[in-house]
Formats: C-alpha cells, sequence, structure tokens
C-alpha cells in the first residue's frame, strides 16, 4: 500500500520548493482576507449565525490540505452550497435557532460520510460520466452566475441572489439605475487596477493591492464616502469540539438533500480541480481520492460546528492567480483566518464590499472557457453541442438541473457512440500483407467475393445488432459471389452472452448460404468469451488466424504455415 496515495501530503511536503512559498504565502492571505466576508456572507444565506461560515474556514482546510489530491483547490463555505442547506434545513427548523443549527451541523456530518464512503469503495469512477465539455460547460456557467451574483456589492444595489441568471439579469435591468455611485466607482476602479497587474504580470498580487486600496481610501476618506458598503465589525472566537446531535428521524428527512449536497459539492471540487489541472504537469487530480478528502473535511469539520463544504469557484481561481503551488497556500489561508479572528478584525472593518466583488468577479470570469467552446466548435461538433447544453443548462435552470443535464447527456453520448462504433470494409494493401480502410486508401484491392471488415468497439447487447445490421448490409452488397467473411476482431477487446448469441446465429446464416466466417486477430478474452459460449460447436480452431492476410491466404490457397504456431496455441489452450 502506498501511504502517499493516501496522504497525499507526504508527496509534496517533503519535496517542498523554496521557490513555491511565496506565491503560496500571497495566495494563502489574499484567499484568507476573502474568507472572512465571504464565510459571513454564506453563513447568512445559509440561515446561520455569521460566526459558523467562519468555522468552515478553519477545520476543513487542513483536512483537505492533507488529504486532498489537487493542490490549489481552496475549500471552504460556498455560495450555492449554502443555498442548498438554507433550502433543505429551513423545512426542518426556523432559520438562526439552536435546532436550525444542529441540524445544519447534522447535515455537514452526513455529506461527509457519504462522499467518505463513496471514496473509499472507489466510486469516484462517476466522474468518467463527466466528459471536458460537461465539465467546460458546467465551470463557465457557474463561473458567470458567481460573477453575476457579485453585481449587487460591485454596484451597491440590492439585486437578488439567485442561481438563475435570467432572473438576476431581469432585476440587475429592472434596478441598475439606482446604483451607488461611489460604490461602482471604487469597484471598477479595483477591477481597472487588477486589470492592469495581470498584464503587466500575474504574479503581482493584484488582490492584495486592491484590499489595502480599498481599506485605506475608506479609512481616510470615508466621511465622504457614507454611502460605500464596509465590512464592518468581523465576529470573533474559535470553534470548540463537539459531536453532532443524532436524530433518525431527522437523518431520513436529511437524506436527499445530503445526497444533492454530496454530488453538488463532489462535482464543484473535481470542475475546478480538472481545470487546475490542465493548467500544469505536477500533479493529477484523483476522484476517488477527492471524494475521502472532502468526505473527511465535512466529517471532521461538523465536530467543529461546521456545516457542508465544497471548492470555491471564485477562491480557488484567486489562489491560482494569486501564485498558490502546494496546499501550504491553505495552511496559511487557515492561519490567516485564526489570527484575523483572534487579533486582526479592526483592520477589515473599513473594507469596502465592492473590492471584494471586483476581486471575485475577475477571478471567475476568466474561468468561462470560451476558447475550448470555439475549439470543439472546429474540432467535434457533438461534444461542442454537449458543451452548449451543459452551460446554458446550469446557466439557465440552477446548479442541480446543469448537473442532471451534464451526467444525462454524457451517458447518451457514450451509450450512442458504444451502440454504433466504426464499422469499415477493409481491402488489401497493393503489393503487402495487410488490410486497410477502404475509405481512407483509395488504392486498396476489394475482392467481391470476400468480405474483410472491422468493427472499432467491444462487442455487447448495446451495440449487437449495429454490428449484424452493418454486417449484413456489406455482405448484401457483394451479393451472390461472396463466399467469405473475415471479421478483424484487433478492436474488440472482449464481448457479453448477447453477442456470442449474434455471431453464433449469423455464422449459421452464413453457412447455410454456403460463406465461410473467420476471425482474424482475436484477443484472448474475445477468443475466451466465444469457446465458452459454444462458438466451438460451430466452427472450429482453424477459423481463427493471426492476420486478415493469413485468413485470405488460407481461403486462396490452403497455406496454413504461417498460422502453425498460433494453431497449436489453440489447439493446446482450449482443447
Amino acid at each position: 500500500m502506498n501511504i502517499k496515495k493516501i496522504i497525499p501530503i507526504l508527496e509534496w511536503l517533503p519535496n517542498y520548493d523554496k521557490s513555491y512559498f511565496k506565491g503560496d504565502l500571497v495566495a494563502g492571505i489574499t484567499v484568507g482576507i476573502i474568507l472572512i466576508p465571504q464565510g459571513i456572507a454564506y453563513a447568512m444565506i445559509a440561515g446561520l449565525p455569521p460566526i459558523y461560515g467562519l468555522y468552515c474556514a478553519l477545520v476543513p482546510q487542513i483536512i483537505y490540505a492533507i488529504f486532498g489530491s489537487a493542490r490549489q483547490v481552496a475549500i471552504g463555505p460556498v455560495a450555492m452550497d449554502s443555498l442548498i442547506v438554507a433550502t433543505g434545513v429551513s423545512t426542518l427548523a426556523l432559520a438562526g435557532s439552536e435546532s436550525y443549527i444542529s441540524i445544519a451541523i447534522l447535515l455537514g456530518l452526513m455529506v461527509g460520510t457519504i462522499q467518505f464512503i463513496l471514496g473509499i469503495f472507489s466510486l469516484g469512477f462517476i466522474v468518467n460520466f463527466l466528459s471536458r465539455p460537461v465539465i467546460t460547460g458546467f465551470t463557465s456557467a457557474i463561473a458567470l452566475i458567481i460573477g453575476v451574483n457579485q453585481f449587487r456589492n460591485l454596484f451597491g444595489v440590492d439585486f437578488i441572489q439567485n442561481d438563475q441568471i435570467h432572473l438576476i439579469l431581469e432585476d440587475i435591468f429592472l434596478k441598475i439605475s439606482d446604483y451607488n455611485f461611489h460604490t461602482t466607482f471604487i469597484g471598477l476602479m479595483a477591477v481597472i487596477i487588477i486589470l492592469i497587474f495581470r498584464k503587466i504580470n500575474k504574479r503581482i498580487p493584484n488582490a492584495l493591492i486592491v484590499v489595502v486600496f480599498g481599506i485605506l481610501t475608506m479609512k481616510y476618506f470615508g466621511k465622504n464616502l457614507i454611502d460605500v458598503s464596509i465590512v464592518k465589525y468581523i465576529p470573533s472566537g474559535l470553534p470548540t469540539f463537539g459531536i453532532p446531535e443524532f436524530d433518525l428521524d431527522q437523518i431520513r428527512e436529511l437524506f436527499s438533500i445530503a445526497l444533492t449536497l454530496v454530488m453538488v459539492g463532489y462535482l464543484e471540487t473535481i470542475s475546478i480541480g480538472k481545470f487546475q489541472e490542465s493548467k500544469q504537469d505536477e500533479y493529477k487530480v484523483r476522484p476517488n481520492q477527492e471524494l475521502i478528502a472532502l468526505g473527511l473535511s465535512n466529517m471532521v469539520g461538523s465536530l467543529f460546528k461546521t456545516i457542508p463544504i465544497a471548492s470555491s469557484f471564485s477562491r480557488s481561481a484567486i489562489n491560482q492567480e494569486s501564485g498558490a503551488k502546494t496546499g501550504m497556500a491553505a495552511f496559511i489561508s487557515v492561519v490567516m483566518v485564526t489570527i484575523t479572528l483572534l487579533f486582526l478584525t479592526p483592520l477589515f472593518y473599513f473594507l469596502p464590499k465592492t473590492i471584494l466583488a471586483a476581486i471575485i468577479i475577475v477571478a471567475v470570469f476568466s474561468l468561462v472557457n470560451i476558447k475550448e467552446a470555439a475549439f470543439l466548435w472546429r474540432a467535434n461538433n457533438l461534444d461542442f453541442w454537449l458543451l452548449i447544453s451543459t452551460f446554458i443548462a446550469t446557466l439557465f435552470f440552477g446548479i442541480e438541473y446543469g448537473i442532471a443535464v451534464g451526467v444525462g447527456l454524457s451517458l447518451v453520448v457514450l451509450i450512442f457512440r458504444t451502440s454504433r462504433p466504426y464499422v469499415v470494409e477493409l481491402g488489401k494493401v497493393p503489393d503487402a500483407n495487410f488490410y486497410r480502410n477502404k475509405e481512407r486508401f483509395e488504392d486498396v484491392i476489394i475482392e467481391n467475393d470476400i468480405l474483410v471488415f472491422r468493427f472499432d468497439a467491444q462487442l455487447f447487447y448495446a451495440n449487437s445488432s449495429y454490428f449484424r445490421d452493418k454486417m449484413d448490409e456489406m455482405a448484401e452488397k457483394k451479393g451472390k459471389a461472396l463466399k467469405l467473411i473475415v471479421l478483424d476482431s484487433e478492436s474488440i477487446n472482449r464481448t457479453d452472452s448477447t453477442g456470442v448469441e449474434m455471431l453464433k446465429e449469423r455464422i449459421k446464416f452464413y453457412q447455410k448460404k454456403g460463406i465461410l466466417f473467420y476471425f482474424a486477430g482475436a484477443k484472448g478474452p474475445l477468443r475466451d468469451a466465444l469457446f465458452k459460449g459454444g462458438l466451438l460447436s460451430i466452427i472450429d480452431v482453424n477459423h481463427f488466424f493471426m492476420k486478415a492476410n493469413d485468413a485470405v491466404k488460407f481461403f486462396r490457397t490452403g497455406d496454413r504455415k504461417s498460422q502453425e504456431k498460433f494453431a497449436k496455441y489453440i489447439h493446446q489452450a482450449y482443447k
């Protein structure tokens, strides 16, 4: 057992490069600064006292930094999860009450337990059903939703907060004339400053610069800017250890909302993790390990009064943009939040919320991957529409529907592609001993009495009918001249009972017509399935050849010298 795979911090911490520290330090401090007001805001969205949002910025980050495989992902309270928590828990208790808080913490423990179990049993493979276009579409839509939701702080107008962008845009259109000039000016200035410094050098800590700019502006000119909303008082205090209260009835009632949070949290984390993975080549994001890390973060976090947490799109983007290379940034962020909660809260009193909005907006809008969409439009039309469908569904119907559409369409495309794989007739290359695709090689020799074809997929229940129809279609084109069918099986890794029975039925069908059926390049697993399925009761092992050319040569001349070793092996293995 590789302990480094179980505890990924052991992969990077012993070999930590000192050159990484500057980027990790800046990123950790920046994310720590962002976490304070965000934690307060997200706790309030969830219907909890502000301090509980800050609790989510402590223990879960430490646990994830130890067990997470995505080194630049920022874990903690997130807006979408907070909305889901409020939706589920508000039906069971009054928002803000002791009972409400207890249920929300129990929900965090449930979510973590489910995620941990899924990871232990290696069920992270579900991410394989989320193709890159789906992840890109989902990430881009979420980035837009989070960014547009920040317009309320950027412009100083109380726009609605929602995960359906058309509702937000409608409210912005109706209320934009009420924008606060001073708030808007400071926010847009921050956006411009960030963009300028990003152009000059992305390593410049632009987020820190605008935070300092905002605090100094309000501290020394605040008397003339009384209409600009600032963070003001930040509650202090660290969480204490405590086991969540268990209630079986509540667990049953919370189970469906817990499953939703499991999927949402996992998809949020794996989406941003995969996106960041594509930007570097130093580590790989492991889906099962991410489930375990998220599960432990939620489970241990709930013992310190946290609600369900996940990866934050905005803070992860800020973390990467600020130069984070490893999980050290998370530790620094935790230290920053802890020190701030205990000693430094007065420093952030004058921080304008519009500055935070500017930082988040610039960071998340960079996650909108227009280049990928343009590339897929040219390279793969089906993947392009898969991306667009996921993007639109997430954007206009909300995150849960976006997930459902993305996963659903991925499965539909998978089924479509596996049920209708590539099938092509092969022709003999002149003056050579191999066969090639007649649609790509125009000079290949096609013989009227022989059909050599290739099937590029495993043969199973979902595509066996398609195999039969395509084979019959090609055989029919040959007409009465056809005497031999050769299946080039090199691309068929395995088959199931449905595939075997279909082959047996078609071989018998063609035998009645006096047409032989040979196999070329059949791999061991395929031969095993065919022979165990009773194919040798219809044909014998002499119908199996190493190459299509060998099969045709034997048919023409009866010469099987080149096949003697292969034939001998099959006889010995399957006698």
